[in-house]
């Protein structure tokens, strides 16, 4: 793993024919994902992004508070 400027690489992955991916032990350690974890993917046209879910449950909760207020 390299980290730089709190952005990080953690090697190269493939997908397998199932379209699996692995992640690797030191991105799941670094991010706290375990198995049976929930996670988000999104993406754009320069790539994807793999979040766990409760970053958006955060997220949906301040913003259902800021509604009841």
């Amino acid at each position: 793993m390299q980290e730089k400027d709190g952005k990080y690489i953690f090697g190269v992955v493939k997908v397998g024919d199932k379209g699996q991916i692995v992640i690797p032990k030191d991105a799941r350690k670094l991010y706290n994902i375990n198995p049976g974890d929930a996670l988000i993917m999104l993406g754009d046209q320069k790539g994807i992004a793999i979040l766990k879910t409760e970053i958006f449950q955060d997220a949906i909760d301040q913003a259902m508070e800021g509604l009841t207020k």
